[in-house]
């Protein structure tokens, strides 16, 4: 463990957790570095990436730091939050985020940025910033407002309320919901699935993140240099001879 991150290899799993339950795992700097430096390592060594928090909750955000007077509450994202969203959303590898209880502030933006979100039934996701006078963050806004549309992610920035997990099913801002004694293994699940397709899933999830900025002719363009991208795989090719000859195929991931 570095840093209240733990790092574990399950087959082609990176099974990334926060843990420090102590603070609810909350994020501080050196936490956040920590993570991306564990998104790194996964990038090398694995074909799927599972992000969960040790304990009763995935994260209650960051750690606000015990000081009077003015503060710089732009430095954490600066410095080291808002470079760990980049990693996540660059990632290279699909990324399956699990949920139990809190997903707070900056722990809520975290766990939206799973490309499948698995909840707990006692998880839920806290837009906890008008407590103490602050805006949301983690890109929380982008993140709720295309997930959720601007109404309800108005409600829950402005509102401060705790949106539990079967609402969250609901709304569509998680995957689905499972038991707390099954959400570690539900996630594995799914990453094992990710893990064992093909190097396109890669491409498929970027181009996911991509299609939320980009214009309609400009995807169109994506797609080419993707499907191109792809074609050049050993996936591909191991994908169309399995399909001609009707079998299964076996990934690589190359």
């Amino acid at each position: 463990m570095t840093d209240g991150v733990s790092y574990a290899l399950r087959d082609a799993v990176a099974l990334l957790t926060l843990d420090d339950a102590a603070t609810l795992n909350a994020v501080t700097e050196a936490r956040a570095d920590a993570l991306r430096a564990a998104l790194d390592r996964a990038a090398t060594e694995a074909r799927a990436i599972v992000i969960t928090g040790a304990g009763r909750a995935f994260s209650s955000g960051y750690r606000l730091p015990d000081a009077d007077g003015e503060i710089d509450a732009g430095w954490f994202l600066e410095r080291h939050g808002n470079p760990l969203m980049l990693a996540l959303r660059d990632s290279p590898l699909p990324i399956v985020t699990a949920v139990r209880g809190a997903a707070a502030g900056f722990g809520c933006s975290l766990a939206l940025m799973g490309d499948v979100i698995v909840a707990s039934q006692s998880a839920y996701f806290l837009q906890a910033f008008r407590g103490v006078g602050l805006v949301p963050d983690g890109a929380a806004a982008f993140l709720l407002s295309r997930a959720i549309g601007r109404t309800r992610a108005m409600e829950l920035m402005l509102l401060g309320e705790r949106l539990p997990a079967a609402r969250a099913l609901e709304w569509g801002l998680v995957s689905r919901v499972v038991t707390d004694e099954t959400l570690e293994a539900v996630a594995l699940d799914l990453a094992g699935n990710f893990a064992a397709g093909p190097a396109s899933l890669g491409l498929i999830r970027r181009a996911a993140w991509a299609a939320l900025e980009t214009d309609f002719a400009g995807q169109l363009e994506r797609e080419v240099a993707d499907q191109r991208a792809a074609g050049r795989t050993a996936d591909f090719r191991e994908g169309l001879a399995a399909f001609r000859a009707k079998r299964a195929p076996h990934f690589t991931g190359d």
